[in-house]
């Protein structure tokens, strides 16, 4: 089954160029296109997309405002998609509730294995941006330390939540707890809808406000 990507940009060219990057994959198809971010809402309405690949400065209405108005739409994965990479697009993209970010000039290949990520659930974010990216989301954000939801997760659902937030793949996380990769994504799946959150960008964003890690010492990075 083709992963199904509706397209968001209000320069036309730039529409056709990234459909143009998915033409030649046979998994992928762009059924739709926007000029805005209205536009926008439309097609994940009318097409339901799997992905969203969207702009951030568009006429009408802008990328991040249609990614926070697609937070509670369950089915769509949003991709940042933009010229500029300031750590403040991203900060802003991630609290709208994307779950990818991109900048124009990535590869086609980088854009393709992109798309495919965040369809099978996993969350993409430029690597040249990730660990700053997170130091500055926490000192930013307000603290959460003691959050209660925190008790509604099992021992389990915990390391889950940590091997995430060290940067650790479904099947890295079931290697290091001995478990099966299946049981582990089980074991995400009930831990984010615990926790009241769409993706695993924003599970290792709860880590770190809640203090279950502090910046800097989790290994790895969390753009896996």
């Amino acid at each position: 089954m083709s992963i199904r990507v509706v397209v968001a940009d209000d320069q036309e060219i730039a529409r056709h160029g990234l459909r143009m990057v998915f033409d030649g994959e046979d998994d992928i198809e762009v059924v739709g296109e926007a000029a805005d971010g209205l536009e926008a809402l439309g097609q994940v309405e009318r097409r339901a997309p799997d992905v969203l690949l969207i702009d951030i400065r568009m006429p009408r209405m802008d990328g991040l405002e249609a990614t926070r108005r697609l937070r509670g739409t369950d089915g769509v994965a949003v991709i940042v998609i933009t010229t500029f990479d300031l750590d403040e697009y991203v900060l802003e993209a991630l609290r709208a509730g994307a779950v990818g970010f991109l900048v124009k000039d990535s590869s086609a290949d980088r854009i393709i294995d992109a798309v495919r990520a965040v369809a099978r659930g996993d969350a993409l974010i430029s690597p040249e941006v990730t660990r700053r990216l997170l130091d500055q989301f926490v000192a930013s954000a307000p603290a959460r330390v003691g959050d209660p939801a925190l008790a509604s997760l099992t021992p389990r659902e915990r390391d889950v939540l940590l091997g995430i937030a060290a940067g650790r793949s479904n099947a890295d996380i079931a290697a290091h707890l001995h478990l099966e990769e299946s049981t582990v994504k089980s074991h995400v799946g009930r831990m984010l809808g615990k926790l009241g959150l769409k993706s695993r960008v924003q599970a290792v964003i709860f880590a770190y406000e809640t203090g279950l890690v502090a910046p800097g010492t989790a290994p790895g990075s969390p753009d896996r």
